[in-house]
């Protein structure tokens, strides 16, 4: 069988906040930015890769009730409702960019006992971003 990940699902609450940091800190491609109302829905993609991330509000869907969106909401503040790991071949030097930026460090670059290195950040919506050396 061949199949791979086309689509992850990240929530954001900014959307140039977001296209700031996973377009302009982390070098990803808009491959399309879709507006309904007042909600946008941002898919990106690291260049000359088709694996895409998927910027969406939160609880945009209309079965989620006022209950579960404060809910959500509450995880996304804390950091614990979404995340994804990334990875790149230069963690120290993609760390620092990301340091000057001021970007929310969560760890500094690291060796993990599982045996990679990696470090951890949040984005503008509050996910964490978890980035391995490759």
């Amino acid at each position: 069988m061949d199949i791979t990940i086309h689509y992850a699902f990240l929530p954001h609450l900014d959307p140039d906040e977001s296209l700031a940091f996973y377009r302009d800190l982390l070098g990803f491609e808009v491959r399309n930015d879709v507006g309904y109302e007042d909600m946008r829905w941002i898919t990106l993609a690291a260049p000359g890769h088709e694996t895409m991330l998927v910027l969406e509000p939160p609880a945009a869907d209309p079965t989620v009730t006022d209950e579960e969106r404060r809910i959500i909401a509450e995880l996304m503040a804390k950091g614990s409702y979404g995340r994804v790991t990334l990875a790149t071949p230069d963690l120290a030097g993609l760390f620092a960019q990301l340091e000057a930026a001021g970007a929310d460090v969560v760890q500094e670059p690291t060796d993990q006992p599982y045996g990679v290195r990696d470090c951890a950040v949040r984005d503008p919506g509050g996910n964490l971003i978890r980035i391995n050396q490759a």
